[in-house]
């Protein structure tokens, strides 16, 4: 437990009081660099999170001892600056906690944050602190009293209106783009735009004919699983009429709407098809297929996003050019209704083997179900409310706030936390797992107790939320095949590692996804993938493997995600760009 000292403020009653007194210590601490002083501030269990206000990077530090490293490194005066309590939301008290809000000025720009505070031996101090880089000074979003003030009435002198100037922004006719994004889902649309506002001009190539097609073209029942309030993409919410749970399609026709109301320069149906980097000019060279011909750019930077999933896994099963039925990977499925009436096996029991199995079944066909190992399931009534908590609820905090305290809560205190979610949630669920349980289908808890949150940062999968096929199984109404593997495919189905065999007309393989990383190696080659990360998994500095920040490429950045997360961190990639291109110094 942390000491008492002379420097510390005296509690009061009120969140507000705690917060302000609190702040002003924490302020004259900061203000004269002094690290040592502000470490006394700290819980004994305390956690900093700092996305590029001091760092130039995204780091957890845990423990007074790591923070005061990291302070004594980079807290000079005048590293944070201006320190001010945001009254607009909070500070309140939760519980033993409490939370409020900050904005302070860098020598590179505004910045925000967020801290909670607990008691410790009569005195307030902050559990977990995040200071976070909001805009970059000369750089900062067109958003807001920085808006543009828009065309006149009168036609530019080359008769030119704001149509005109779009298409020509987005043909490239005499220029490059500074950034090309290689995908037009969450992760591309929200950089690109985070870009556009920072003044950076960026290009999006969608290998679909739409913007919107990755979700379009996915299976017919698809609907998101997360809830609304935490899905808007940036600077642009959802309409208040919005479904909880929103279908694919209508989320297509939305980023389709998104690109073109951020004024995004998107070229769809255009692929690229080879790639090389000069070291020295510090320039890619990109050729892309287009429907009118084939295009070369060279802009400064790449960021990939296809997906933090990456590629399909397609496992190599022998006598697949045997079997006389069809066979593909789960990405591929769009419609069942083709197999009303025939039989299917689904090979894989999380999240899209789950949903195409009912989707099928929903259809008319005979399904079964191939569980190689276990599942973490949750169901979508209760499991949802205890990922998300109080923050993305109907009536919780604004989306800014939400997403502050979110990105405050640093990746491996998400997953300690998330512990006791896991345990309430099977607790509500009983019924349901002990059902699945009675017809031999395997249970987890996700890595040490984790649930979902453990599997999607670390795998990005390798769970179900439940929508309706758990209740099927435990019924009998999809069939389940427990604890074998795909050995081979024969003429009339697949044959399992325990020697059982299935009759099917179709085998959808949801055997998952590989890294991120192999992407870049498909359309990169080996030469920059080797100097890459692994996508996902949480590393010793407690962020996540390869996103939103450096690569070890210089001009080479992975983006991709859910769309909460995505909504946060596009701004933090666009920043570390934006930085680059200004010839910002990120070394102090």
């Amino acid at each position: 437990m942390a000491t008492q000292n002379s420097d510390a403020p005296v509690a009061r009653d009120t969140a507000g009081s705690i917060f302000e007194d609190w702040l002003g210590a924490f302020r004259d601490a900061t203000e004269a660099g002094d690290a040592d002083a502000v470490t006394r501030l700290l819980a004994a269990d305390c956690w900093w999170r700092d996305l590029l206000a001091l760092t130039w990077d995204l780091g957890t530090y845990r423990g007074p001892d790591a923070v005061r490293g990291m302070l004594a490194d980079r807290l000079r005066p005048g590293a944070l600056e201006n320190l001010r309590v945001v009254t607009e939301f909070g500070p309140r008290r939760q519980d033993e906690v409490v939370e409020g809000f900050l904005r302070f000025e860098t020598p590179a720009g505004d910045g925000r944050g967020t801290v909670r505070l607990v008691e410790e031996e009569g005195r307030w101090v902050a559990w977990t602190v995040m200071t976070e880089l909001d805009d970059l000074r000369g750089h900062e979003r067109a958003i807001g009293h920085r808006r543009p003030l828009g065309p006149r009435h009168a036609s530019n002198a080359d008769g030119s209106n704001w149509l005109d100037r779009r298409r020509a922004s987005a043909s490239y006719a005499d220029s490059d783009p500074d950034v090309v994004v290689i995908g037009a889902g969450q992760g591309g649309l929200t950089v690109a735009a985070n870009l556009r506002l920072m003044g950076v001009d960026t290009l999006i190539l969608e290998k679909s004919g739409r913007v919107g097609d990755g979700w379009r073209t996915r299976y017919h029942s698809l609907v998101l699983h997360d809830p609304v309030w935490a899905d808007d993409l940036p600077y642009m919410p959802y309409p208040a009429s919005w479904p909880v749970y929103c279908p694919k399609d209508k989320i297509a026709d939305w980023f389709e709407s998104y690109a073109s109301a951020m004024e995004l320069n998107v070229w769809t149906s255009a692929e690229m098809v080879d790639s090389s980097y000069d070291e020295a000019e510090g320039r890619w060279t990109l050729r892309v297929r287009t429907p009118d011909g084939e295009r070369v750019v060279r802009p400064r930077d790449v960021v990939l996003a296809t997906g933090a999933a990456g590629e399909p896994n397609i496992p190599d099963v022998p006598g697949r050019d045997t079997f006389r039925g069809e066979s593909y990977h789960s990405s591929r499925h769009s419609s069942a209704a083709r197999w009303a009436g025939r039989r299917a096996v689904v090979v894989g029991a999380c999240n899209s083997g789950h949903d195409i199995a009912q989707d099928l079944h929903e259809a008319g066909a005979e399904v079964t179900l191939v569980q190689r190992s276990s599942t973490h399931i949750i169901s979508q009534e209760h499991g949802i409310p205890a990922i998300f908590g109080s923050n993305f609820v109907e009536g919780g905090p604004p989306t800014a706030y939400a997403d502050l305290l979110a990105s405050g809560t640093p990746w491996p205190l998400v997953l300690e936390l998330a512990k006791d979610g896991v345990v309430q949630t099977a607790e509500k669920d009983a019924e349901l797992l002990a059902s699945l349980e009675a017809v031999g289908f395997k249970l987890n808890d996700g890595p040490d107790g984790t649930g979902l949150m453990g599997y999607a940062l670390a795998y990005g999968g390798g769970y179900y939320i439940d929508v309706g096929a758990s209740r099927l199984i435990a019924e009998g109404k999809i069939g389940l095949a427990q604890g074998a593997g795909l050995a081979e495919f024969t003429p009339d189905g697949i044959r399992l590692t325990d020697g059982r065999t299935l009759e099917a007309d179709l085998v959808v393989l949801a055997t998952g996804y590989r890294n991120m990383r192999e992407t870049a190696r498909r359309l990169f080659g080996d030469d920059v993938a080797d100097r890459l990360p692994l996508v996902l998994g949480i590393g010793e500095d407690g962020e996540l493997g390869g996103l939103y920040r450096r690569t070890g490429h210089p001009a080479f950045w992975f983006m991709g995600g859910p769309l909460a997360w995505v909504r946060i961190y596009s701004k933090h990639l666009a920043l570390q760009i934006t930085a680059k291109h200004a010839g910002v110094d990120t070394s102090r």
